[in-house]
């Protein structure tokens, strides 16, 4: 028997359907076969009459009228099988119930083992997904319901999301460790060295020790705000501000940094003001400049734009005419530790938080964080903003 298909009823129109057709089925089933023993008795009886009583049956079924002898011997034998005819036709009526009821619960636990069956494999699925294998999914059944197969499809893009991240936490756990292990060595190794004698306690290497605190702290503080974006903690304290003024800012302090790296500050900021976090919003500006200095000094050129758009959203862009992005930039947005530089150099590679941190702001305040290469050579970093 071939199992009927509904890839596109709901849940309560096949369970109403099911009901309807059992109900049917068992229905048709009874009268049939009552229907059928009836007809059998009826013959059987007429055989066993006399033949006088015979001769009447047959007068009367064709609609003629016997004598009154004749009739009166076929209603004597009618009267004496009516007893046991009629004791007959309940068994028949009991027989053919239970028969159509046992015929339609065989047919209904099929169909109901084939409805169910998704859900049975959702549950081996979560299970296993409890005991933390993430790789568990459900295939989808040509006869699963609306409901059953959405919630299917939820729960493999739910399976893949935790796949996904537990990847990047033990990616991100080992990227961590290895992020401290080298200031923590050098910190760990300049301070023995003082203590045992080896290395004199001048303000050079307490200088020195002092940058790799700050590194640390940085990573520290990188990581807290990942954390607050994603427990939605972020923005706090949105408030009224011109993210042209805001920039121009960020600029005067980070001129220094700039210098340094020899790059020529050209600037575009129009009025756009808008409902923001403003520690958020310097926070990241400040790590895209900190990007710049770092990969785009060759170039020599920086330029900061601000515009206010005609949805009332706010676009702050910084440009450079640096090497650009690598060709793997998705993975910008998908691993926090991603590096600038293959060789994963501390000088050059960066702790790799930094765009993610600046990703996780724009995304806080409704926008997101894009970036590309430009045709002329370089990079765009575009940091769009929406209002409340």
């Amino acid at each position: 028997m071939k199992m009927p298909r509904f890839p596109t009823l709901s849940l309560a129109t096949l369970t109403a359907t099911v009901i309807t057709t059992m109900l049917v089925l068992s229905v048709s089933i009874a009268y049939l076969g009552v229907t059928w023993y009836s007809t059998y008795l009826e013959d059987s009886m007429a055989d066993a009459l006399p033949p006088e009583a015979a001769n009447a049956y047959k007068m009367v079924n064709e609609g003629r009228v016997p004598d009154s002898n004749a009739l009166k011997t076929l209603l004597e034998h009618l009267n004496e099988q009516a007893a046991p005819t009629d004791f007959k036709i309940q068994l028949a009526v009991l027989i053919c119930g239970l028969l159509s009821a046992l015929v339609c619960a065989v047919i209904g636990i099929y169909l109901a083992r084939r409805i169910a069956r998704p859900l049975e494999d959702l549950t081996v699925a979560a299970t296993s997904l409890t005991s933390g294998d993430f790789s568990a999914r459900v295939a989808a059944s040509s006869s699963s319901t609306r409901e059953v197969a959405s919630l299917v499809e939820t729960f493999n893009a739910l399976a893949t999301s935790l796949d996904r991240m537990e990847e990047r936490l033990r990616f991100n756990n080992m990227a961590i460790a290895h992020e401290l292990r080298t200031p923590l060595t050098i910190l760990q190794g300049a301070l023995q060295g003082m203590v045992d004698g080896v290395f004199p306690m001048d303000r050079k290497i307490i200088s020195d020790l002092l940058l790799q605190v700050e590194g640390l702290g940085k990573i520290v503080e990188d990581l807290r705000t990942l954390s607050l974006a994603i427990g939605q903690k972020l923005v706090m304290q949105r408030q009224p501000i011109d993210v042209a003024e805001v920039v121009e800012t960020v600029l005067a302090a980070a001129k220094p940094m700039l210098d340094a790296s020899q790059m020529e500050i050209e600037t575009g900021l129009q009025p756009a003001c808008i409902s923001a976090d403003p520690s958020r919003i310097r926070q990241a500006v400040l790590a895209v400049l900190e990007n710049a200095s770092r990969y785009a000094q060759s170039g020599g050129w920086l330029r900061c734009e601000t515009e206010r758009l005609s949805d009332e959203s706010v676009i702050i862009r910084i440009l450079d005419r640096g090497p650009g992005f690598p060709e793997d930039m998705d993975a910008i947005a998908v691993n926090p530790f991603w590096r600038g530089d293959a060789s994963r150099s501390r000088a050059t590679g960066g702790t790799g938080l930094g765009l993610s941190v600046v990703q996780a702001i724009a995304t806080a305040h409704g926008g997101h964080l894009e970036f590309t290469n430009r045709q002329g050579g370089g990079a765009l970093v575009a940091i769009h903003l929406r209002p409340e």
